[in-house]
């Protein structure tokens, strides 16, 4: 019933446009054709009568005024003859005159068709506050993670079948029990919940996984949050649940440029009817990728049509990033476990690709701020003390990425890390 008071209520606005518009081409063959006389005996007579006026204040001489009077008398006399007299318009064309109806009749049934086709009927109006605040509401009321578990598993939970799968589900069970001993064995759970992942066991997995990070308290890596969150999602069917989004702010605390936590961020946004902030966090995330960052063809195909969306019409999708963006956070973490030669051999090869970026082509302050906690790393202080003064420089007017310099600089343990 709505559905059809939509379509007639569209019928009714349609019909009115065609009578309004058909009736004005339909008068344009009846209007009588005006020569222009009377309006230009109007202007002459405001003419005479600005004369007198400017004569009355003194701003006029006699004389001036006497030739003034006769000029325009004579062009009223010639207007009396006929001449000077110019048409003001005449009937249009019977032929103009179909075609523009025609013209009306095509606008107004395309635009009823357009609408059977592409519009929705019967839908509400739904402005933009109503619309965040029903996608607030489905964020605050989206299902935990146990249900989204649970109801992934009664669609998908068919048994996995892999190579070797016997062995290794004889040696997951075998860590299992090993682990009911080694309660505080950091890395036993870390192989655990690798494992558990592998059988497709995630319930299991995501439990190992929060053991390594309890565990390690504070101390937990970025890397070892990461693992968590993905563990998380994937057992979700590819949701964010409300506890996955609890371990991105977590992530986000420790490094807002983490790539991981602003994927799943971007994905929170989108399964929450709010694709104006899927853009702006998956745009910040493109800019900070790596060309080889597993997300990035995602978020590339994503982002002209976020963008439409969102309102942005502008947008044009930016180049594919270099190949090295330089050591994340979770890289300086992993980097920290390595032996000291492989440590230091890897962070000097990122290190030197974003060195040599940001000289010749600059980056945003999160590219500055992990250059300089990267060469603090390698104990290169004279030279990170070197680019932190450069890079208070570049951004001196600029107060939120100074303050993600100085931070850089104070983690780094560097002197004066606030000026």
């Amino acid at each position: 019933m709505t559905e059809l008071a939509a379509y007639a209520g569209f019928a009714l606005i349609a019909l009115g446009v065609a009578l309004v518009l058909g009736r004005a081409v339909m008068r344009a063959g009846t209007i009588a054709v005006g020569d222009g006389r009377d309006r230009a005996m109007k202007v002459y007579r405001d003419q005479l009568s600005e004369v007198e006026r400017d004569l009355m204040r003194g701003t006029l001489g006699t004389d001036e005024a006497e030739r003034l009077r006769l000029e325009i008398s004579r062009r009223i006399l010639d207007l009396d003859r006929g001449e000077g007299a110019r048409p003001a318009g005449r009937p249009a064309p019977a032929p103009m005159r179909l075609l523009a109806l025609a013209v009306v009749l095509v606008a107004v049934l395309g635009s009823g068709l357009l609408y059977m086709r592409v519009g929705v009927p019967g839908y509400a109006d739904m402005p933009l506050v109503e619309r965040h605040a029903q996608a607030a509401e489905a964020r605050r009321t989206r299902p935990g993670q146990a249900e989204l578990e649970a109801e992934f598993a009664r669609a998908f939970g068919e048994p996995r079948t892999l190579e070797g799968q016997e062995e290794l589900e004889s040696m997951v069970a075998q860590l299992r029990e090993v682990m009911l001993n080694r309660s505080e064995d950091v890395t036993g759970w870390r192989l655990l919940a690798q494992n558990e992942a592998r059988l497709g066991n995630y319930a299991q997995a995501i439990s190992a996984q929060e053991r390594v990070v309890a565990l390690l308290g504070e101390n937990a890596g970025s890397g070892d949050l990461a693992q968590l969150l993905d563990l998380m999602v994937i057992a979700a069917g590819g949701l964010v649940s409300p506890e996955a989004e609890v371990v991105i702010e977590r992530i986000l605390r420790r490094d807002p440029s983490d790539g991981v936590a602003l994927y799943y961020t971007g994905r929170m946004y989108a399964q929450t009817g709010r694709p104006d902030m899927t853009f702006r966090v998956w745009r910040r995330l493109h800019e900070l990728s790596t060309a080889d960052a597993p997300w990035l063809p995602e978020i590339r195909a994503a982002l002209p049509e976020l963008a439409r969306i969102s309102g942005e019409p502008r947008f044009t999708l930016p180049p594919l990033p270099a190949s090295a963006r330089g050591p994340t956070a979770g890289d300086l973490d992993a980097a920290e476990e390595m032996e000291p030669e492989d440590r230091e051999a890897m962070i000097e090869g990122m290190v030197g690709n974003l060195s040599a970026r940001l000289a010749s082509e600059g980056g945003p302050a999160d590219d500055w701020a992990r250059l300089i906690r990267a060469l603090a790393v390698l104990g290169r202080e004279e030279q990170a003390r070197a680019v932190l003064g450069e890079a208070r420089q570049v951004f001196a007017a600029q107060a939120a990425e100074l303050a993600l310099i100085n931070e850089a600089a104070a983690q780094a343990g560097l002197a004066g890390g606030a000026p």
